[in-house]
């Protein structure tokens, strides 16, 4: 993928004004390509250069004006012209081809039936693939859209269908969008049609998904009609492009893309098994996510990627707001507060943190980067907080007269602090610096000094880390629960407190009140900060938190225990001693898998192997308790039952459970299920290739295909390992989604002996996986593949010496770097 710079970006845009594509799609041939006609009306300051993003397999024809433009302009990855005019028209005639790392015009076969799909995702910088292109967001233009296809298929693109004849597809232009924004999907998509408020809506999936799309139709239109109505509530600019699709896609590399008119989702958002709540409400806050994304971003874009957060930062806070203010997932900002936060935190401590607003965005390379938990949680996290700060009146009139200021054009955090400040009447400069300009994480701790049963002290102890010495003023709830007669914890009080960017606050409204049983900093979620509790508070967190009633208090709990384990300020069987003591009693679904997953993550890398299996057994054991006492069919059943499978090594009662045999009443054994129990299966050696391969010929599928490629890297048997790293690092073949499923099948904490070559080969390999894949797809597989569970100084000494490989690629660099530091971490919990 090539790489374009800021400076080439702000010289482009200071000589051209794109007016208008139209392109002409043939994708009618057979093989691995396609035609693309493309006509390009620009204006330019006269006798200038320029270039466009254009990466074709051939070349038919170039003119320029009606002049034919020399064939070596085009250098394989640009097209540069020369000797401009005042108004031009570029017509180019090429051959393109088809993409199978889902950047591009990415082609699928389904396996379930034959079908081919397709689906163009150009992000960042990938118009070039199927178009010469002015790739920037600031140079934004009309898309007019034509395509032949086979005649059974259906097309559908950004801009609204004025006719059809057969094959033909003719689509009006677009309003002014930006070239990453550009999007059609081809094949024979089964669609399900609406209309909510004057807005055409329309879904779209793989025609073998067609059963399971229109039984969850209903519910995907709820939430869509639910999503609209709230943002009209909150926005004076209505829905602005006309028609609403939501399109569902294979081996898509995002969970979802904001396309204007034509949303593109990972397929795997239409299941065809059993989920929990926590997965449906998922769901819902993806397409909030993605609605909120037609204001911020489509309508109003950002200049240049260094305000990406004003993409990202408020879709993040206004998916999880909607989902909880207009549909039945009322508890999203427990999940937030939960998953979401938690990845923001992570990130934002590892060596590669940036401020959620950098001051510079080098190139486009680098902006993919930032496409992580502080451009989407954190900043989203702090918005929460800006918000309550601002009031919402104040802070929707900013948004409106944004929106109003720069529709169908570009902004930067400055127009947008501009607005905002003026709604409210406050200066927000000095907010901005400190929160979005600066990077790193506080921590709040508690400091408690008692009188008797009463507080003789009450002080909020701020701190910074070393290299990032930045006090913020936070606004925080203080919660005091107590116990009650009956055994449960209720809040007694709730004290809004604003902390200065000091070091130390004193609560002196707390001086002389009764001491709580637990005093919850951060109570209602309403900061950015890693929370600490006082040591009477902490000690008594286990017996407290199963009686707890409010699952944001619990998740804020929970988060704050998961973060003092991975900063190795507790153990690990601390840890899973509490999820024995409190998951069973756990009511919030979200709350129950993600503590499993974050504990099991760290059960991997934080012990040892003589310690591992008491305490992998004890989540195992956890697990069981709250299989036993889940209702029948109920999404808790369901989490359970996938903890259980993940951490049992029992197989015999896996192998019960795929013959029927001793299964929980209510719990289905459904196609997703049987491959979770193969997959351990195979993790522990109980299943050899042909069990694997008959249950794969029993689920021709998409996702069938997917866990037999997991199953297959997981078995501890040298030619599969040695099969699947040659095909992560080396098949250019395998589509992104089945080279990054290869990856995460392949490292397994039990089988670190016959695994141990191959941290070296990590180092020496993924070099050349980054020359043969690109852009997200080589992230994905770069961190799937890394020896993160080979926790030793010798994995270290190898990161450090690839680190210092000169012109090593930027994303391979941030993945090593960022995951290099979570092992010295790890390494220093072991100690």
């Amino acid at each position: 993928m090539p790489t374009l710079t800021r400076a080439e970006a702000v010289e482009r845009a200071s000589l051209v004004d794109v007016e208008e594509y139209h392109v002409d799609l043939d994708l009618t041939g057979s093989g691995d390509t396609f035609r693309s006609r493309a006509v390009v009306r620009f204006r330019a300051r006269a006798g200038a250069a320029t270039f466009l993003e254009f990466e074709p397999a051939a070349v038919a024809s170039i003119t320029l004006n009606g002049v034919a433009v020399p064939a070596e302009a085009s250098t394989g990855d640009r097209l540069e012209l020369t000797g401009l005019a005042e108004e031009n028209e570029l017509v180019v005639d090429a051959t393109m081809r088809y993409r199978n790392d889902g950047e591009g015009l990415h082609r699928y076969v389904d396996p379930a039936d034959g079908n081919t799909y397709l689906y163009q995702h150009v992000f960042i910088n990938n118009a070039g693939r199927v178009l010469p292109a002015f790739d920037q967001p600031d140079l934004k233009a009309v898309f007019r859209v034509s395509v032949t296809a086979p005649p059974e298929w259906l097309v559908a693109t950004n801009g609204v269908l004025i006719s059809r004849d057969g094959g033909r597809w003719e689509f009006a232009p677009t309003k002014r969008i930006s070239t990453y924004l550009a999007t059609l999907i081809a094949g024979p998509y089964h669609a399900v049609t609406a209309e909510h408020d004057g807005i055409p809506l329309a879904l779209y999936a793989r025609a073998s998904l067609a059963e399971h799309l229109d039984e969850q139709a209903p519910e995907i239109l709820e939430l869509t009609r639910q999503s609209l109505d709230r943002f009209h509530e909150m926005f004076e600019v209505r829905y602005p492009f006309g028609q609403y699709q939501q399109a569902f896609a294979p081996e898509f590399n995002f969970g979802a893309m904001e396309y204007p008119g034509l949303v593109v989702f990972r397929d795997e958002l239409i299941p065809r098994s059993a989920v929990t709540e926590s997965e449906r409400e998922r769901r819902a806050n993806v397409i909030a996510h993605e609605m909120a994304h037609m204001w911020f971003g489509d309508l109003v874009t950002m200049a240049w990627w260094d305000d990406l957060w004003l993409n990202e930062s408020f879709a993040e806070y206004l998916g999880s707001r909607v989902t909880a203010e207009a549909t039945r997932f009322t508890g999203a900002w427990t999940t937030f507060a939960m998953q979401r936060k938690a990845w923001g935190l992570r990130a934002d401590q590892r060596p590669s943190t940036h401020p959620v607003a950098p001051a510079e965005v080098r190139d486009t390379e680098e902006a993919l980067l930032n496409f992580d938990g502080i451009s989407y949680a954190k900043g989203a996290a702090i918005l929460k907080q800006l918000v309550a700060w601002l009031g919402d009146e104040a802070f929707l009139a900013g948004l409106n007269d944004h929106f109003k200021t720069h529709a169908y054009g570009n902004a930067t955090l400055a127009d947008l602090l501009g607005a905002l400040s003026e709604a409210s009447g406050r200066d927000l400069s000095g907010w901005a610096e400190v929160w979005l300009r600066r990077a790193q994480v506080n921590t709040l701790r508690a400091e408690v000094t008692r009188d008797g049963a009463g507080y003789a002290e009450v002080a909020v102890v701020q701190t910074a880390p070393e290299a990032y010495p930045t006090p913020r003023p936070h606004r925080i709830g203080v919660g005091l629960y107590d116990r009650t007669a009956d055994g449960t914890v209720v809040l007694r009080a709730r004290h809004d407190v604003e902390l200065a960017a000091t070091g130390r606050t004193v609560l002196t409204a707390l001086t002389g009140q009764p001491a709580a049983d637990l005093l919850l900093l951060n109570d209602g979620d309403l900061t950015y900060a890693k929370i600490r509790l006082d040591e009477d508070s902490a000690a008594a967190v286990p017996e407290l938190l199963p009686r707890l009633d409010d699952s944001l208090a619990r998740a804020v709990i929970w988060a704050s225990v998961l973060d003092s384990v991975v900063d190795g300020e507790r153990p690990v069987t601390e840890l899973a001693g509490l999820v024995l003591a409190a998951l069973p009693a756990e009511s919030e679904v979200a709350v129950i898998e993600d503590v499993l997953r974050a504990t099991r993550g760290l059960v991997d890398r934080y012990t040892t192997a003589q310690t591992r299996p008491a305490v992998l057994a004890t989540l195992a054991e956890a697990a069981d308790r709250l299989l036993a006492v889940a209702p029948a069919g109920d999404s808790r059943q369901l989490a359970a039952a996938r903890g259980l499978i993940g951490a049992t090594v029992d197989a015999d009662r896996l192998r019960g459970w795929l013959a029927g045999a001793n299964v929980p009443d209510g719990l289905a054994v459904d196609a997703d299920l049987r491959w979770l129990i193969h997959y351990r299966l195979a993790i522990l050696g109980e299943i050899g290739a042909e069990v694997i391969e008959a249950e794969l010929a029993n689920d021709r599928s998409a996702t069938g295909e997917q866990w037999a490629a997991r199953c297959r890297a997981a078995r501890p048997d040298a030619a599969a390992k040695e099969a699947a790293w040659t095909a992560i690092v080396g098949d250019g073949t395998l589509s992104n989604r089945l080279a990054d499923l290869t990856a995460s099948g392949f490292w397994q904490p039990e089988q670190l002996d016959l695994l141990a070559p191959y941290a070296e080969r990590y180092f020496a390999d993924m070099p050349g996986m980054l020359r043969i894949r690109g852009g997200m797809s080589a992230e994905h597989i770069a961190i799937s593949a890394y020896p993160a569970l080979l926790v030793s100084e010798r994995t270290r000494q190898l990161a450090a010496g690839l680190l210092a490989t000169p012109g090593l690629n930027q994303i391979l660099h941030r993945v090593v770097q960022d995951w290099d530091d979570d092992m010295r971490r790890a390494l220093l919990a072991r100690r």
